[in-house]
């Protein structure tokens, strides 16, 4: 039995259900807006760990799963518990049911994509770089600061700049032009990470086990998903093939990472680098397989199954 746990409406999720469907596979939807309607029970003895999921219309023995979908959206933010205070009865429940939820799918011996102790090195974007590096990628030079001149000092090394979230938190990466630095002394109180501006096009590459998926984005602006609002014009999308080296490469930095699914963000710099600026564990690739047709949640569908 696969168990897709999300929201089935987010376009992700619903590509990979039509997948699922088209192939013809068994699985149950644990759709986390039902949040006040599901129900999680463990049980843990010398057998090993076991229980049930349930929910409108189904009751799954956790035991006879085999693959996992996880796509949970923070609980917080669920619109079924906007009006809920902070210790609610309600808010409280939904909060343990998707920690035993998550718990449980960390050590399940099912196929799961993908298991939130593998998501951990993407709430440090610092760390991370350091586990791209040891697989021989090339990373943009960084620096994490909260001191205004050692950034100037960073600039006139590197050149030209640009900036963006230290964690996983989702941020709009922007150069660091002139007309930036009088505001600069305001990281004093928030630290921010400078890197150096790595030129060349983009290339979205998901990887699913071992098949690469490659996609190179042409725009000129610095942050591709922002492309409308950065340059007036949308950036143009296309399916690549990469040589073997580089998708190896790939396969082998989303293995060590422990994801069974990932979107790694590269740049072909115009010196001939390949550099890796980071590692998405959770993509929402439907983004790009709509501009492309690469079967991407066909091949995550084939995942689950098995």
């Amino acid at each position: 039995m696969i168990l897709m746990c999300g929201v089935p409406t987010e376009t992700s999720m619903a590509r990979v259900l039509s997948a699922l469907d088209r192939a013809g596979h068994e699985y149950v939807m644990v759709n986390q807006r039902q949040v006040r309607e599901l129900a999680v029970e463990l049980t843990i003895d010398d057998a090993g760990i076991g229980g049930s999921l349930s929910g409108p219309g189904f009751s799954v023995d956790l035991e006879k799963v085999t693959g996992v979908y996880l796509r949970l959206m923070d609980d917080r933010w669920l619109p079924e518990l906007e009006h809920e205070l902070p210790d609610s009865p309600a808010r409280l429940a939904g909060r343990a049911l998707h920690e035993i939820i998550g718990h449980w799918a960390d050590v399940t011996p099912a196929v799961v994509i993908n298991r939130y102790v593998a998501m951990g090195s993407n709430f440090s974007k610092p760390y991370q770089l350091q586990l791209i590096s040891e697989q021989g990628f090339a990373v943009p030079r960084t620096l994490v600061t909260n001191d205004p001149d050692e950034v100037l000092s960073f600039r006139t090394e590197c050149g030209e700049l640009i900036y963006k979230s230290i964690s996983s938190e989702r941020s709009i990466v922007h150069r660091l032009r002139d007309a930036d630095l009088p505001r600069l002394d305001r990281i004093r109180w928030c630290p921010v990470q400078f890197q150096e501006f790595v030129d060349g096009p983009n290339v979205r590459v998901h990887t699913v086990g071992d098949r690469v998926f490659a996609t190179r984005i042409d725009t000129d602006a610095v942050d591709y998903r922002y492309a409308v609002r950065q340059t007036g014009r949308s950036a143009n999308f296309r399916a690549v093939e990469l040589d073997d080296e580089i998708q190896q490469r790939c396969v082998r930095l989303a293995s060590t990472l422990g994801l069974d699914v990932a979107g790694l963000d590269l740049k072909l710099a115009s010196d001939g680098r390949v550099v890796c600026l980071e590692v998405n564990p959770s993509p929402v690739f439907s983004y790009y397989e709509q501009f492309t047709d690469q079967p991407i949640s066909d091949a995550v569908a084939a995942m689950l199954a098995g």
